[in-house]
């Protein structure tokens, strides 16, 4: 079994407790995109004189550690090798991908979770939760402690007036102009089907002594304190039906694979040496699965006559033909946020953190939706009109060549992409989300007790 047991690395510069300091858990559990959010809170918050401890998979422990932030291992663990690919399959499946997440991942851990999270929040002023992690809220209802609900993308607030896109049926992207009155009982409909997913959240609470708090896949992870919402306006609005004590910060942004690294050097000599090229990448997951994807996109990049650049992940996930052809570069991964701006365009999963660099770039995109959030985050920025999108059934490179040069060739996608690009460089998550935290350490205190 996981040692479990708190690991605390060398104390980083700016990590140090003063007498204001207060100790801040972050939970989360996913991919890279669920996790560098909390990586660049956690910094946020050091820099200014707190502890931050960041609790996850222990998959993670050595790029947090490397970070200088204090890491507590929480089940479950994600598999090794060849199992992890098989499982990435499924969880990215359309139709089933948040079912095998709720049933086969996270549902026969809940407790486990729980009885992890417990321990990490020993002698925590502030319990930070991502959405697969209830057993915060448990921990916080239990303790008396204050606690924060995050939200990496806006359609987990499920809002009637900007409703989701969800993966299995993506053509109610066009049925939701009806309005309220279609949306109200669709996403009723689709919270009953879901409820299922959840059963072992619920029957926790239960055993525990909790009252139901309503859907946890919904108002049931809301926080009576504070929800933050971890992206840009840019993608998603307040809307009315939002729940209570949410603030929109702004994506902050981490794009490390490893604390230090930057841009390989080869790269930079590639990007030195001709016109800027359009960048193909899947993120840190759809990435195991991308032969086919890379493979078009070579046949994309020669139709247009256009350099290229693809972050293929591991070789063995996605080999490619050898020698690549002229203009072509490969590596397995770097920087978002100093590649993109680099860019002529951006080709790209739709995952919350790649759309969110993509945006800051202020390059036009073309977004290859796989599951989960990946339509939803699609769609919103094809509607701001600095993105296309094409589904992965569909991506051929002759589609996708297509694609791109409507982007590239219409100038109102450049300008648009450049005028939100500066909007979302405008913003700062990062210090938003620390101002809202400390405000409510502040508020706990003047108060004397969590509500």
């Amino acid at each position: 079994m996981t040692d479990r047991a708190e690991a605390t690395p060398p104390a980083a510069k700016g990590s140090g407790e003063g007498k204001s300091g207060k100790r801040v858990l972050l939970a989360t559990f996913g991919s890279f995109g669920d996790l560098h959010p909390y990586i660049a809170l956690a910094r946020g918050l050091q820099e200014r004189g707190h502890r931050a401890v960041i609790a996850t998979s222990t998959n993670y422990r050595e790029k947090i550690e490397g970070e200088g932030i204090q890491f507590h291992a929480v089940r479950p663990d994600m598999p090794a090798n060849e199992d992890t690919r098989k499982l990435v399959a499924r969880i990215m499946d359309p139709k089933r991908g948040t079912e095998v997440i709720f049933r086969e991942v996270l549902g026969p851990n809940f407790a486990a979770q729980y009885e992890d999270l417990n321990v990490a929040a020993k002698g925590a002023d502030l319990l930070v939760a991502h959405m697969l992690t209830p057993g915060i809220r448990m921990v916080a209802e239990l303790t008396g402690r204050p606690w924060v609900a995050t939200y990496l993308q806006p359609m987990v607030f499920a809002s009637i007036f900007d409703p989701p896109i969800p993966p299995q049926f993506p053509q109610f992207a066009s049925l939701y102009r009806l309005g309220p009155w279609f949306t109200r009982p669709i996403l009723k409909l689709g919270k009953q089907s879901v409820r299922p997913f959840v059963q072992p959240i619920h029957d926790l609470r239960a055993s525990l002594g909790l009252p139901d708090a309503g859907h946890a896949m919904f108002e049931g992870g809301h926080s009576p304190y504070l929800n933050l919402a971890l992206f840009s306006k840019e993608l998603g609005r307040p809307q009315p039906d939002w729940p209570a004590h949410t603030v929109v910060t702004g994506f902050p942004f981490y794009d490390r694979v490893e604390a230090g690294a930057g841009m390989p050097v080869e790269l930079e000599r590639f990007l030195d040496g001709g016109a800027p090229p359009i960048v193909f990448t899947l993120g840190s997951s759809a990435v195991m699965l991308g032969t086919h994807f890379y493979r078009e996109s070579i046949n994309a990049a020669q139709r247009l006559g256009r350099r290229a650049v693809l972050l293929i992940g591991r070789e063995e996930w996605n080999a490619l033909p050898q020698p690549l052809p002229q203009g072509i570069f490969a590596c397995d991964y770097a920087p978002h946020g100093e590649l993109f701006p680099r860019a002529a365009a951006i080709v790209h999963q739709g995952g919350v953190g790649t759309t969110g660099q993509a945006m800051r770039s202020g390059m036009p995109m073309l977004v290859v939706p796989f599951a989960h959030d990946q339509p939803d985050n699609a769609h919103r920025v094809t509607r701001i009109g600095i993105a296309r999108t094409l589904t992965v059934p569909r991506y051929t490179g002759a589609r996708a060549a297509a694609e791109l040069r409507t982007l590239l060739d219409d100038s109102r996608y450049a300008t648009r992409a450049a005028a939100v690009g500066a909007r979302v460089r405008a913003e700062d998550g990062v210090a938003a989300a620390c101002d809202a935290m400390e405000a409510l350490l502040a508020n706990v205190a003047t108060s004397g007790a969590a509500r």
